[in-house]
């Protein structure tokens, strides 16, 4: 097992070197650094003297070689430095913005994977019938409501008229569940139809195997087989699913948190978007990139303790 986990972090290696090499080219396809240095010096009505002097600053003078190398050593030591538009160091922002999407993408990812799974064992434990057609019929109707849409459906209906929550903004305290319950609610809705079809077919999948008619031939109920046997096998497919959500837990939700007024890092990052902050687009990116890596390396990790099928030589 450590040595496959040692291999698995080598691996990881080219991977955010990738990252940051594509980047960094992005950055310079998208802006030049007069282009950046101008944006962040428009109110002072800069000089070219003024320009000059903002990219020595910045780092933005030198050959593009010594860029690259600089942000890259600087990325795999995680010293992200300041951001370009305002001079406050990255990790500050990060800090800061980190508490209210941790505390926003844990509440969507718990809420949606426990209702997920409820709903998927339920229509599979009636499949055949019209619980199971109609089920499925939902889940595809959900599935073709744009995102954009829920989130101005939550705003309006749940906001506006019922005036159940704010429409937007955030307070952090013990009052900052008012704030995050309605974008929670959009973001466990919108992906409800999806993750209850796929675990529907991981757990169909298994309820044909072998183990599970022999199980009915002992007599075992059909409850205790889809309960007991059948989701504890269908949870490793689940479990790679859901992998893909640990990077947000952290990161945030571009939309949510920009729709809602959350200081998070998802937000963050569409600012920094906005404005050409190419160090905090850069900070994140990696950081994303490097959350998912370690994401997928706990998911392999927890195929063995799921599964004592499965074994990592």
């Amino acid at each position: 097992m450590l040595r496959y986990i040692i291999r698995r972090v080598l691996y990881a290696v080219p991977i955010l070197f990738g990252v940051t090499l594509l980047t960094f080219i992005l950055f310079y396809m998208t802006a030049t650094p007069d282009q950046v240095a101008r944006r962040n010096l428009s109110a002072k009505n800069p000089t070219q003297q003024q320009l000059n002097e903002w990219k020595a600053e910045h780092g933005y003078d030198k050959p593009l070689w010594q860029q690259f190398t600089k942000h890259t050593r600087e990325l795999f030591l995680l010293q992200f430095g300041r951001s370009d538009t305002n001079d406050e160091p990255i990790w500050n922002r990060i800090r800061a913005g980190a508490g209210p999407s941790f505390m926003l993408m844990s509440l969507v990812f718990v809420t949606a994977l426990i209702t997920s799974i409820s709903f998927a064992l339920f229509v599979a434990y009636f499949r055949g019938t019209y619980v199971d057609y109609w089920g499925t019929f939902l889940c595809v109707l959900l599935m073709s409501i744009v995102y954009m849409v829920y989130i101005m459906a939550g705003q309006f209906i749940l906001g506006k008229l019922l005036k159940y929550f704010p429409l937007a903004g955030f307070r952090g305290g013990l009052t900052a569940w008012k704030f995050l319950l309605l974008p929670m609610i959009v973001g466990v809705i919108s992906g409800l139809g999806g993750s209850v079809r796929l675990y529907r077919t991981f757990i169909l999948d298994e309820i044909n195997q072998d183990y599970v008619r022999t199980a009915r031939a002992k007599g075992v109920s059909e409850r205790a087989i889809l309960f007991k046997h059948v989701l504890k096998n269908a949870a490793i497919p689940i479990l790679t699913s859901t992998v893909a959500a640990i990077p947000g837990l952290i990161l945030g939700s571009l939309l949510l948190e920009s729709f809602f007024g959350i200081p998070g890092l998802g937000s963050l990052l569409v600012d920094a978007i906005n404005s050409q902050d190419f160090a905090v687009i850069r900070a994140e990116v990696f950081l994303g990139t490097l959350l998912t890596i370690i994401g997928y390396i706990l998911t392999d990790i927890g195929y063995a303790m799921v599964d004592p099928r499965v074994r990592l030589e």
